[in-house]
């Protein structure tokens, strides 16, 4: 049975893996100022497939087989996290970090939406208005017409929906995949792929700080992946899950102190909305996960007066 200690414990993992992964956006962002996209995915890739390996080294869990069945959604996984990685990134490089975190927290929205469109999972009329309002706050992030309005806006969207297949297709894994060995070949993917098209864009020499910086984003890439992978071992994850969205107050604080922004007051609003919509469909979630444990520890008990 889970304990409240448990979900204390899920609660500061999960924050600390939102707040990992943030970091890892600022790092990236300091470094664009210098360094081709290209580049930047090629180097941080490199440290951070080879992180992963000595991870999985140290944790024993040396295993790179994937199973046949999974094989085709672990290569889909990779090429979305491919496509995720040059439109967030290209987005986040010309965007403030809070607007590009603000949007991409409507992915719970579009996962359990797409979910129920391609995969038949059951989503109330709730849920689904639920869905609703938080599109409608992510209308009013990107504001469509007005004047801070660019393409960028796009690519946020963009590296939602292609970040939405990614988690589809590892909805699909079975159980025999590993979880480090998915994101080792994620990792290693991506890396190959953005090597393959660095000449595009050139090679810029790499300076200490832009070393510096990719260095960071890397072990903070790793700490992230470590710290949600460690969540879904402790605590109840519809609980958990809510604490998803203090990535968002750390891209507002890391906005703010690094790069001098702040949000105009409807991207508030619109942010606001999303994740009252995420956390209502989370809660709406876990309460009918209750009254289905309950109709089920209640059917045993009719059944033996029978």
């Amino acid at each position: 049975m889970i304990s409240s200690q448990d979900n204390l414990r899920g609660a500061v993992l999960m924050m600390a893996s939102m707040a990992a992964f943030t970091f890892n956006d600022a790092f990236m962002k300091v470094v664009s100022r210098e360094l081709p996209l290209f580049q930047v995915l090629t180097l941080r890739g490199v440290l951070t497939t080879v992180l992963i390996a000595l991870v999985m080294l140290v944790m024993g869990k040396i295993r790179f087989d994937i199973p046949r069945r999974d094989r085709k959604y672990v290569g889909i996984r990779v090429l979305a996290e491919a496509g995720s990685a040059y439109f967030f990134l290209t987005a986040l490089f010309n965007m403030p970090i809070a607007n590009v975190s603000a949007i991409m927290q409507a992915l719970p929205l579009t996962v359990t939406l797409a979910a129920a469109v391609f995969f038949r999972e059951p989503v109330g009329w709730r849920r689904l208005m639920a869905i609703f309002a938080g599109f409608v706050g992510v209308m009013l992030i990107i504001r469509p017409g007005a004047e801070d309005f660019t393409i960028y806006s796009v690519y946020t969207l963009a590296a939602v929906l292609v970040v939405t297949v990614r988690d589809l297709a590892t909805r699909r894994l079975s159980a025999d995949t590993p979880s480090m060995a998915v994101s080792f070949y994620s990792s290693l993917g991506v890396t190959l792929f953005f090597a393959a098209a660095a000449p595009a864009q050139g090679w810029a020499p790499v300076s200490g700080q832009a070393a510096l910086m990719i260095v960071g984003a890397s072990v903070m890439i790793i700490g992230g992946y470590l710290f949600s992978i460690m969540v879904m071992r402790v605590g109840e994850i519809s609980f958990v899950a809510t604490f998803r969205y203090t990535s968002l107050i750390w891209a507002l604080l890391l906005g703010w102190l690094v790069f001098g922004d702040w949000p105009k007051p409807i991207t508030l609003l619109g942010a606001a909305i999303v994740i009252g919509s995420g956390v209502f469909m989370l809660l709406r979630e876990r309460q009918l996960k209750k009254r289905a444990a309950r109709v089920a520890a209640a059917r045993p008990a009719a059944g033996a007066g029978v």
